[in-house]
């Protein structure tokens, strides 16, 4: 059985990728950082991005992986 998602962490996700499809890729740590950089969940503490809500954060670069990785299989 798999994971059931909200529909605002999908609908999120979504939107990042078609607004951004060439920033997200099949990686989880590089697409929680853009994440971060692209919404309001992440903030510039010293030169650093930390995250506010780390596991909204998480929860929506982990779709966008899967979704990313869905996509590059329909393509090929």
């Amino acid at each position: 059985m798999g994971n059931i998602r909200q529909t605002y962490i999908k609908r999120v996700a979504i939107e990042l990728i078609r607004h951004y499809p060439e920033e997200f890729t099949a990686d989880f740590a590089h697409n929680k950082q853009k994440v971060l950089e692209l919404t309001d969940l992440g903030v510039t503490v010293d030169g650093h991005l930390q995250a506010i809500h780390k596991k909204l954060a998480n929860r929506i670069a982990g779709y966008a992986t899967r979704y990313t990785k869905r996509q590059q299989r329909v393509v090929a």
